[in-house]
């Protein structure tokens, strides 16, 4: 428990602390009108009051990440606690923080905007694919969960206990969601189900407060206690399963959405840094609630029946909260991922629109992009219904895919930070995007094919750290080469 609480004071420090440090670096200029005041439109560039887009931008980067990625992570043991304080601290926050800010800079450009701008006109076309196949995947991933969480309601009409009932009730709303003005829909009915989202978080925190159960320390050791250990070592395994808790690239793709809408350049540490701390404190307090359940003797016996995330999230929430409370949990954590599912086919839309140069504001054309769209979700969607194994698989690849986007963008950051002249202040995004460029490396020579890997060849573990160095020494090699010639450039 000791733990436990200097890690949610750590992650508020953090805020308080380098936030600020790092809102200096970019330097905000409160007098810069943003693009919302300068050409808003009625549809994207809309301003918004801050705390309204401070809600919205934590249910649109929080999705299923802190809740199943936190509880998936814990079965690692006490470093995944590590990993979400500092990963969010000095990962995700200055990720979501400066991308968002880049992209207020730049008229609320879309993210492979942003990454052909400072990575160069081949990233920006591939980013463009990428992360318009990533924000589809992410759209049936956050179907599934949420569909399969409501049918499990046993007060609930039998003809709605169907979980393919509520993946068309889930489809339609995002098709509405995702074609409506965004002061409209996601405008008004985010704030509320923020407030059911940190309700949730509330109530377990509460429990783990005034019960106290038995949390593992950090001090007890850093061992990694995950029942296929051999299997999944910590790194990088640990470092892609807790992704939208600590660092995730897919956060980016909805910074710019949050971009629009603001009126100041000083809302975005609240609004960017500070919804990844509160994302953090959702899924540290998640990791505390599953390490009970994995490694107390009370109760790791029945968890150990589970095989999925949703599974333990009803059980710790019936167990915890009684059925009134486990159901307003459910809740909470159903609203998280359709509210990102529908954000993220709208920043699918808007990545379309801004590459083919078509102007939003005629509904026609907002159709024009999002009926294909929305019909390749649905043929994915189909797959992983009629497979066993298709949510599976489309996770785990989404998992990765979400932190190759994550290192993209830490690399982008680091250039935009040079080339503005920030002096050594590069190193605040430089550190992370090395980190996150060695664990997607390892994760491609350690990962099996059903993990989401690509080790088809049974490479041993001591071979493929060996790869990843290597490919790590080079990609820092060939950033400061250019980072030289650039310098001798604008002397």
């Amino acid at each position: 428990m000791i733990s436990f609480l200097i890690a949610i004071l750590t992650l508020i420090l953090g805020y308080l602390l380098y936030g600020k440090f790092v809102e200096k670096v970019f330097g905000v200029d409160s007098n810069r009108k943003t693009p919302a005041i300068e050409h808003p439109d009625g549809v994207d560039y809309i301003p918004m009051k801050p705390w309204r887009i401070f809600l919205i931008q934590f249910l649109n980067i929080a999705g299923l990440g802190p809740i199943f990625g936190a509880i998936m992570g814990a079965k690692f043991g006490p470093a995944s606690f590590l990993w979400i304080v500092f990963g969010s601290i000095f990962g995700g926050a200055v990720h979501d923080y400066l991308s968002g800010m880049i992209s207020l800079r730049n008229n609320g450009a879309s993210l492979p905007e942003i990454h052909g701008k400072y990575l160069g006109n081949g990233v920006k076309q591939f980013m463009r694919f990428f992360m318009v196949l990533l924000m589809i995947l992410v759209g049936v991933v956050f179907v599934d969960g949420p569909a399969k969480l409501v049918a499990a309601l046993e007060f609930l009409p039998s003809f709605c206990q169907n979980s393919m009932f509520w993946v068309i009730v889930i489809m339609v709303y995002y098709v509405i969601a995702t074609l409506f003005p965004i002061d409209k829909i996601i405008g008004t009915i985010y704030p509320l189900f923020g407030v059911c989202l940190l309700f949730m978080a509330v109530g377990i925190f509460g429990y783990l407060i005034v019960e106290q159960p038995q949390i593992p320390e950090l001090w007890h050791g850093m061992q990694n206690l995950h029942p296929q250990a051999n299997n999944n070592p910590i790194f990088p395994m640990m470092f892609v399963s807790v992704a939208c808790g600590a660092v995730s690239g897919f956060h980016a793709t909805q910074s710019p959405l949050m971009a629009r809408c603001m009126v100041n350049e000083k809302q975005g540490r609240p609004i960017f840094y500070g919804a990844m701390i509160t994302e953090g404190v959702v899924a540290l307090i998640w990791a505390a609630a599953a390490s009970v359940f994995f490694f107390s003797g009370e109760y790791n016996q029945q968890v150990a029946e589970y095989t999925s995330a949703a599974q333990i999230v009803k059980f710790i929430s019936e167990t915890w909260m009684g059925k009134v409370g486990a159901v307003l949990v459910v809740l909470g954590v159903v609203f998280a991922p359709i509210t990102s599912g529908d954000t993220a086919l709208r920043s699918a839309r808007l990545i379309v629109a801004d590459f083919m140069k078509i102007n939003q504001k005629p509904i026609l054309k907002r159709l024009l992009i999002a009926v294909p769209i929305f019909v390749i979700t649905t043929i994915v969607l189909i797959y992983d219904l009629n497979n066993p194994k298709g949510f599976g698989t489309i996770w785990n690849y989404f998992a990765w895919a979400n932190q190759v986007l994550a290192m993209f963008t830490l690399w982008a950051i680091t250039i935009y930070l040079v080339k503005e002249r920030r002096k050594h202040y590069y190193i605040i995004s430089l550190i992370p995007a090395m980190f996150m460029t060695a664990v997607c490396t390892a994760f491609m020579f350690i990962g099996k094919p059903q993990d989401g890997g690509f080790n088809v060849f049974g490479i041993s573990h001591n071979v493929a750290y060996i790869i990843t160095i290597v490919i790590c020494f080079i990609v820092l090699g060939a950033f400061f080469y250019w980072k030289t010639k650039h310098n001798n450039k604008v002397r």
